[in-house]
């Protein structure tokens, strides 16, 4: 198999990156996603980090998460992409908490013209839990930005429950993808849809990959067989029936490979 199967750190949100990536090499992955925390990152740890990825071999994939607020850019979100440059990440994930579109479009573009910068593409994700909700948001943003670090993120249980259809996700121009993140959950968002009852199943509700009901196969069938997957499996469960990192990313990473099998 050609694809790159990486471990998304929401996997493990209770772990530093330097665990994250030794838990994904131990368990098997090929590479690694981190998430930067601005309020303990430092030089120390983008070495850290730097020096786990060399130690262990894996490819490092996508540094998270950059939630565009309103107003002027964060700094923090510049020393994100320059940190995700350092460690080789090849990926940022964005999201918008702005409800003016205009303004985050601007915003977007600007982060674009860093991401061109230090070569590291930037990645905007829809979810019901974001002001950029949905597919036709996000494409209209990615259309009015027109530059070639901007991309799309796509999530299974996002796609589904912003209510995305396989053939929107056909249409979707093959070079605004350049990974996707990798989950099951139930084919319908269980119990009444809130806020609260999505933010939920985004955290603490995800399962293994043919462990429920969503469209995987027909989606990776879009998707085609090189593009890269983070695993993101933000769930309760697993992180209470495997509070050890290594074995919670094991647990991920079998059930992955067999369901791609």
């Amino acid at each position: 198999m050609s694809r790159l199967i990486s471990l998304a750190s929401g996997t493990l949100p209770e772990f530093g990156p330097v665990d994250v990536v030794h838990a994904a090499a131990q368990a098997g992955f090929g590479g690694s996603g981190i998430w930067f925390d601005a309020a303990t990152w430092t030089e120390q740890t983008t070495s850290a980090v730097a020096d786990a990825f060399a130690q262990t071999g894996l490819q490092p994939l996508e540094i998270e998460v950059i939630a565009v607020e309103p107003g002027p850019l964060d700094p923090d979100h510049e020393r994100l992409l320059e940190s995700g440059a350092r460690i080789g990440a090849s990926e940022c994930i964005v999201v918008s908490s702005d409800p003016d579109v205009g303004a985050f479009t601007q915003r977007f573009a600007e982060l674009c013209e860093i991401g061109e910068r230090v070569g590291v593409n930037v990645c905007l994700e829809f979810l019901p839990i974001y002001k950029v909700s949905d597919l036709p948001t996000a494409l209209s943003i990615l259309t009015a930005v027109d530059h070639p670090r901007a991309r799309l993120l796509l999530d299974p249980l996002h796609v589904a429950r912003a209510g995305a259809s396989l053939d929107e996700i056909r249409a979707i121009p093959a070079e605004l993808l350049s990974f996707a993140q990798f989950c099951d959950a139930p084919a319908e968002l269980p119990g009444e849809r809130t806020f609260q009852s999505l933010l939920s199943e985004a955290v603490d509700g995800r399962l293994n990959p043919g462990r429920g009901g969503l469209p995987l196969r027909e989606l990776l069938e879009i998707l085609g067989p090189d593009l890269p997957l983070s695993l993101e499996l933000r769930s309760k469960a697993l992180r209470e029936q495997f509070p050890d990192a290594a074995a919670r990313a094991r647990n991920v990473f079998d059930d992955t490979m067999a369901f791609l099998a």
